[in-house]
């Protein structure tokens, strides 16, 4: 019951759930990330990466509860790194899915799989082939609380929150290759980059990124790396705004407005500015562990 109630918090959609999983991949240093959908998320989400897997010993600890390999005392959580440090994702999910997990470390002969099921959460074990690396495959989700499974929308409208997210990874790690599927169908191919330039060519396409502005700026700790369009540039809708802080992406208000303040009384107000921004800072200068879906974040000098 307890995952349940967590998983509330973490899993409000299958979009939710491919962030928790590629975030995991990007932890454990993947280069190549596959992303398969089938029918929107609701049947079929599969992982796949050629991260530093996960040994035997350790794979049911992955799926137990607020066990992670990521935080180890408590002064680590004033100085996240990772994108994933809670450890209660795959506990979550797997309460409310059949999950399955394979992964196989470099060091290790064989890949195991792990699944854990029933209200028990028991684990089971067996050997699988796969490569270096690790699969997480998440089948019928809410398959047992149907009252959550009526509040997922048209398999394609949660195709499309998935494709986006992708991208908004895709956005941060530009040295990481990422393929997404549906229904056995290859949407999005977007090959690792040499440069961050390039990456936001593949993402916003050729005309942002040929008349974006260029800031770069440094104070103090605080670096801002930036792609803005110009003031007379401006967009229809807001899906070409991406927010990063220190790799990891988010809506934050505080740098929202004052980029909309920035652009007042140059653009027309029903149009959007468009813009990629970086911003780099101490990890104790913000934290991360403020909302469940880690949408936001909180800055000591806001």
């Amino acid at each position: 019951l307890a995952n349940q109630i967590a998983a509330g918090e973490v899993v409000e959609r299958p979009a939710s759930i491919v962030t928790e999983c590629v975030e995991n991949s990007l932890d454990a240093g993947a280069t190549q990330i596959s992303v398969d959908i089938e029918q929107g998320g609701a049947k079929v989400i599969r992982i796949q990466d050629d991260g530093c897997g996960i040994a035997k010993d350790e794979l049911p600890l992955a799926l137990a509860r607020h066990a992670t390999s990521k935080i180890s005392e408590l002064d680590d959580l004033e100085n996240i790194q990772s994108l994933g440090f809670r450890g209660e994702a795959l506990a979550s999910i797997s309460s409310v899915s059949r999950l399955t997990l394979s992964s196989r470390p470099d060091h290790q002969e064989e890949a195991w799989l792990v699944f854990a099921e029933g209200k028990e959460q028991a684990v089971t074990y067996e050997p699988v082939a796969h490569p270096v690396g690790s699969t997480v495959e998440i089948r019928d989700l809410f398959f047992n609380t149907p009252a959550r499974r009526k509040f997922l929308k048209a398999a394609k409208t949660e195709f499309q929150h998935i494709q986006t997210l992708i991208k908004r990874i895709a956005l941060a790690h530009y040295d990481v290759g990422f393929t997404l599927s549906h229904n056995q169908k290859s949407v999005l191919k977007l090959p690792a980059r040499d440069s961050r330039e390039r990456r936001i060519k593949d993402v916003c396409g050729e005309a942002f990124a040929q008349n974006a502005l260029r800031v770069e700026t440094q104070y103090q700790d605080y670096q801002l790396h930036a792609f803005v369009s110009k003031p007379m540039d401006g967009f229809t809708d807001n899906s070409l705004q991406f927010i990063y802080v220190n790799g990891r992406m988010m809506r934050d208000k505080l740098i929202m407005h004052a980029i909309r303040q920035a652009y007042e009384g140059m653009i027309p107000a029903q149009q959007h500015a468009g813009y990629v921004v970086f911003l780099t800072l101490p990890t104790q200068g913000f934290d991360v562990n403020v909302h469940p879906a880690k949408h936001e974040v909180r800055f000591v000098e806001s």
